[in-house]
């Protein structure tokens, strides 16, 4: 492929060191970069380029991205406000002032998602023959029947609460789905308020509505379940009058803290600990326009929450559940599927380590097959020349041929270690659940370590072979999911590097024995090689820079706020070295800065895809490195994580990344959006005379090609 970018040399000129701006002036605020981030997801959904329930996809990614962020990060702010925290981030806001930004932010966002739903969305789905009905619209006849449904399916389980001196405020567990409502008593005249919690654990979300014609549900017509039951309600209160009901949605605490040197047993804390997400404080209300404000107000003081806390919206609330969709069987409003391509010695059923031993292998997911990753562990545990297999798992995903192998493994004899992370956010029940099993196969399984997240992605078969004992090591950026390698964008790699493999066990006995490495031959290892060593290669390119003024950097990855890497990139752009970075999501660098970062450009792909790859490159002088791995620059990755990141070597998949690979995403002109000084994201302008380059659509018609084209002369 011919691209238009390609590694040049840095600017030639020498800006002076320092600067007349604030250190804080310097970086974007976390927080209101991440709501950037998750602008540039909502503006995917009003892409019409994507197939229609791709669009209705985005959306519910949307909402569910902001359910996690109040849910961790709005929480986290509400926590530093109580307890009075005065360290202000590097770009010096305050808990308070970010609350506030996050909150008049949002507001214009929530309103265009809404928006987004009833003036488009619905009348699109209408037009492709999926109905999603207000109630009040639907037939008589098709509220009759609903009218049945609900008195023999949905009427049994329900269990309205009232409150008054006589009944407390009914506790409301996280991210439930409610019905606020006042009931009048028409004798008396008396009004109590009560609450309903809308089972959608129980039932669908969409409840599928009969047919107009023959009253039967034909999967195509649907309404919200909680209108179903807003409507039905003289069921639940008989000889009273339901004078308002509104949906309301509260969104809870669930950042969670595990005093790990007070556990005893790190599993069953964490087992216990999940049920605090369930009861942690409120940070957010959701409510249905039209609420009155007293009925805001008795929730608000119920909960004791300021109102700065409450957000209007336009029902439907909880838009996350507009996944739903995606169970409809319609493949022409989807984006065109495609098979993920396997490397040809595993389409002929060959040894997958006699390959390895050969080359490095490289796959580019998902556009190439996990398979092989698969295939390396089956094979594995039933060669009789394997006899150990090592491993980190840190979101395996609840069905995982991954772990299913681990334990045919143990059960041919061989031993097996998991490095099993109980820690990782919303995943902490599926590992569990695996933990225990691996246990009882009798598989070594460490719960990674005190104070850290083990995040590195790992794994090490060890084989007896003629020349001697040998081992195989697989990393990569992603998680060993298979169910995510078909959504995210993510390096593996195998090799047989014996000098990785030393590394490799290293590694694996710092985390299963508690050795203490303070340094590797080849790979960097967080938290103790990663920061020094990619600030150390900043400041190398500065100096061969100084020399050849040819200095480059290069860096794609998910995220960018660790302060001290970006004042390195800044005095790197003042050194005149060229810094391209593509940054997924957070960025808290500011390019363009006259005398600071008019040398740096940063990047950002939304698309089909989940880009999730990082990359870490240096011009060096012309001796050009590549690092691959898990870590992102934030100071958890860098600090508080096991991470790895590891080298590339060879020459082929070298120059496939830096003649197809790279320059294809940093070319991007359909899905990527340039950040400016300001931290606003805006389209990439695509030149009259330039082809479109869409990076994931180019790699998924060359999928299985870049590295033979790399091959060519």
């Amino acid at each position: 492929m011919s691209a238009e970018w390609e590694i040049s040399p840095g600017q030639k000129g020498k800006a002076a060191y320092g600067t007349l701006l604030e250190p804080p002036a310097l970086f974007i605020n976390r927080e209101l970069s991440w709501i950037e981030f998750n602008r540039r997801v909502l503006e995917e959904a009003m892409d019409t380029s994507h197939p229609l329930l791709e669009r209705v996809k985005f959306l519910s990614i949307f909402s569910n991205n902001l359910d996690e962020f109040f849910m961790i990060r709005v929480s986290g702010l509400r926590r530093q406000l109580v307890r009075g925290v005065r360290e202000a981030p590097p770009d010096g806001m305050s808990p308070s002032q970010q609350l506030t930004e996050i909150h008049r932010i949002l507001e214009p966002l929530l309103a265009l998602q809404t928006d987004l739903w009833h003036r488009d969305f619905l009348h699109r789905l209408g037009d492709a023959g999926i109905h999603v009905h207000p109630y009040l619209e639907l037939s008589d006849d098709q509220k009759t029947q609903l009218r049945e449904f609900f008195i023999k399916e949905i009427f049994p389980v329900l269990t309205p609460l009232a409150f008054d001196i006589a009944h407390p405020f009914p506790f409301i567990s996280n991210l439930s789905l409610n019905l606020a409502m006042t009931i009048r008593d028409p004798v008396s005249g008396k009004e109590h308020f009560a609450r309903l919690k809308i089972p959608t654990d129980l039932f669908p979300r969409l409840v599928r509505v009969p047919d107009k014609e023959n009253l039967e549900p034909d999967g195509r017509s649907l309404v919200f379940l909680e209108e179903v039951i807003a409507a039905n309600l003289d069921l639940l209160f008989p000889g009273h009058l339901v004078t308002e009901v509104f949906p309301f949605r509260i969104t809870r605490d669930a950042d969670f803290e595990i005093e790990e040197d007070e556990a005893s047993d790190l599993l069953t804390t964490i087992e216990d600990s999940i049920e605090l997400r369930r009861i942690g404080s409120p940070v957010r209300v959701e409510v249905a326009t039209g609420m009155s404000e007293k009925t805001c107000m008795m929730i608000g003081k119920k909960l004791a929450l300021p109102s700065e806390t409450f957000y209007r919206m336009h029902p439907p609330l909880g838009m996350a559940d507009l996944s739903f969709l995606s169970l409809i069987d319609q493949p022409n409003l989807r984006d065109v599927p495609f098979m993920p391509s396997l490397p040809p010695f595993l389409e002929n059923g060959d040894q997958i380590f006699a390959h390895i031993r050969q080359k490095d292998i490289m796959l580019f997911h998902p556009y190439e097959s996990f398979t092989p990753v698969i295939t390396f562990l089956r094979q594995a545990a039933h060669d009789p020349d394997v006899l150990a297999i090592k491993i980190t798992l840190y979101r395996v995903g609840r069905n995982s041929p991954i772990v299913e192998t681990l334990l045919e493994a143990r059960e041919n004899g061989k031993a097996v270690a998991a490095v099993i992370e109980l820690k990782a956010r919303f995943d902490e029940e599926n590992n569990i659940t695996w933990a225990r099993a691996l246990e009882r196969a009798g598989v070594h399984v460490v719960y990674g370590l005190p104070g850290l997240k083990v995040h590195a992605k790992i794994c090490t078969v060890v084989r007896r072979e003629k020349e001697g004992i040998r081992s195989y090591v697989h990393m990569g950026t992603g998680n060993y999911n298979v169910g995510t390698s078909r959504t995210y964008t993510d390096f593996g790699f195998f090799t047989a590097d014996p000098l990785v493999g030393a590394d490799a066990a290293d590694l694996f006995n710092s985390l299963t024995g508690g050795a203490k490495i303070s340094e590797f031959r080849k790979l960097l290892v967080s938290p103790v090689t990663i920061r020094t060593g990619i600030l150390s290669r900043i400041e190398r390119e500065i100096e061969r820079h100084r020399k050849s003024g040819d200095g480059c950097i290069i860096f794609k990855l998910n995220a960018l706020v660790d302060r001290e890497c970006i004042s390195a990139l800044y005095r790197a752009s003042q050194a005149g070295v060229e810094v391209i970075l593509q940054v997924r999501g957070i960025c808290c660098l500011r390019p363009g800065i006259k005398g600071v970062s008019e040398n740096i450009r940063v990047s950002s792909i939304v698309g089909r895809f989940l880009e999730h790859s990082r990359l870490y490159y240096f011009r060096n002088g012309g001796e050009d490195e590549i690092l691959i791995g898990s870590a992102d620059l934030m100071p958890r990755n860098l600090d508080r994580r096991v991470e790895v990141l590891f080298p590339v070597e060879d020459t082929i998949i070298k120059k496939g990344l830096l003649t197809l690979i790279l320059p294809v995403h940093l070319n991007d002109n359909t899905k990527s959006r340039i950040l400016s000084q300001d931290g606003t994201y805006s389209r990439a302008i695509r030149e009259p005379d330039k082809p479109a380059v869409n990076a994931q659509e180019w790699c998924i018609s060359h999928r299985g090609e870049w590295q033979y084209e790399a091959r060519r002369p």
